[in-house]
């Protein structure tokens, strides 16, 4: 028997108020919103519309001090639909906001680049599509590497520098008829600088010779552009990542040259193992097939270069020249991977 029942006002939870969806694309509304943007805001923008979805802790690692900071802008640009959220239901616990763009914030990319927001092939439902995507972990993993390796790049102490990071969607563009990687990123220290492919793999297929199997395509992409760019295979337990080196060594035993492709792989358990900070890829947790000598122990990121000192050297005119001509659905360069930094406090309305 119920001797307590619920009223129903206490099921109504307070919504911020936000402007319709036409009013927020008005070229009025869009001006009045202007000054009120940091450099900041449109930068995240930009990179969320290049990443599709960054949830609030990675939005946290890639520009604000702090979670506590970055939730009050975030609730900000969400009120002016400049950013829209939703939060994934979980069987335990809370999942984190996830965000994505909104109708303001593709109307103010697109007026700075002189375009219609339809131009750049952005419509808000298939924004907010990811949240019933079945790929909505693996989008959130993968971007959640990058951003891990921007938390390091914006330490004051050091000097490494995640200086790339380009999306999935301008990896299918520019070499998706050979290969499909989940991100591409450059890596630069005070030894050298790195890039790579990533193939961020959630331990989901059942074997994992659908990852081994892309090796021939990557040793494709190799003998077309005459460039040899090492991949990086995440794992999400150290069992899965001795299986996937199982078939991977087997795959490139199949090359013409197994430094054709090279190829060095973790795994979260390594990280969190061979470091006191759990989730920073550029620490020691890399072990990478065929160098010579082998390794005794796992390598930093940047000590994969001596691994493979084959690799060439990299320029700024590869990836300049790979970025020209952008696709709709993409922005003519990728944004840079760090957040310009704040001038002061952010505007209100």
């Amino acid at each position: 028997m119920i001797t307590n029942p619920t009223p129903q006002r206490t099921l109504r939870g307070h919504r911020p108020q936000r402007p319709h969806g036409r009013t927020a694309t008005t070229g009025d509304y869009i001006a009045h919103l202007a000054p009120h943007l940091t450099p900041r805001d449109r930068w995240l923008t930009r990179m969320l519309y290049e990443h599709r979805v960054l949830t609030t802790l990675q939005i946290a690692e890639l520009a604000w001090p702090s979670t506590r900071s970055a939730n009050l802008r975030l609730l900000q640009l969400y009120k002016w639909r400049v950013l829209d959220r939703f939060q994934p239901f979980l069987t335990y616990g809370s999942a984190p906001m996830h965000y994505v763009l909104d109708v303001a914030g593709a109307a103010v990319i697109a007026r700075e680049y002189g375009l219609e927001a339809r131009h750049l092939g952005y419509r808000h439902e298939h924004a907010m599509g990811i949240a019933y995507s079945l790929q909505l972990a693996h989008t959130t993993g993968a971007n959640g590497f990058f951003t891990s390796l921007a938390a390091r790049s914006r330490r004051p102490e050091t000097e490494s520098r995640l200086t790339t990071w380009w999306s999935e969607t301008r990896c299918r563009h520019h070499f998706g008829d050979l290969v499909r990687p989940d991100g591409y990123g450059r890596w630069r220290e005070r030894g050298g600088e790195l890039e790579w492919f990533l193939e961020y793999d959630c331990g989901t297929e059942r074997s994992p010779d659908r990852v081994a199997g892309k090796v021939a395509h990557y040793d494709a992409l190799a003998d077309a552009t005459g460039i040899t760019t090492p991949v990086l295979i995440w794992t999400p337990t150290v069992r899965r990542e001795s299986r996937v080196r199982r078939s991977v060594t087997e795959a490139c035993r199949a090359l013409h040259d197994r430094l054709h492709v090279p190829v060095a792989t973790t795994s979260a358990d390594a990280i969190r193992e061979s470091n006191n900070e759990p989730g920073d890829p550029s620490l020691a947790c890399w072990l990478p097939l065929y160098p010579a000598p082998p390794p005794r122990r796992r390598l930093r990121l940047i000590e994969l270069t001596t691994a493979w000192p084959h690799l060439p050297s990299l320029t700024d005119t590869v990836t300049g020249a790979a970025s020209a001509g952008a696709a709709i659905g993409m922005l003519p360069t990728a944004p840079s991977p760090l957040a310009p930094r704040p001038l002061g406090p952010s505007p209100r309305w």
